[in-house]
């Protein structure tokens, strides 16, 4: 018995790896994240938000602050945005994405 159990828990454990490692969540684009969780205040201004179509505010604030600061201030919040704005989910990686995505549609 022993001996027919063992290749089906290697089998098992290999297939339950292989699951985990591409179950694991996918980075998504800038775009995306914008859509889903920027775009309400960038897209109106609210609460003095940048709008997406204000390329001389956008363009002030990168001459001032520099891409990575805007970055900083993406994941660390600034003024009334919180931190990783609405997206709590959101990785650093995905934050600076977004930052770029706007920054290269503003500009």
């Amino acid at each position: 018995m022993k001996a027919t159990i063992k290749p089906f828990a290697i089998v098992g454990a290999v297939l339950a790896m292989s699951v985990a490692s591409t179950g694991m969540a996918q980075e998504r684009s800038g775009e995306e994240i914008y859509n889903s969780n920027c775009s309400a205040c960038h897209m109106t201004g609210a609460a003095g938000a940048p709008k997406m179509d204000a390329s001389d505010d956008w363009q002030s604030r990168l001459d001032a602050r520099g891409r990575e600061g805007l970055y900083k201030n993406a994941i660390n919040g600034y003024k009334a945005m919180p931190p990783m704005g609405t997206c709590s989910d959101c990785s650093d990686a995905e934050m600076k994405a977004t930052v770029d995505y706007m920054l290269d549609e503003a500009l």
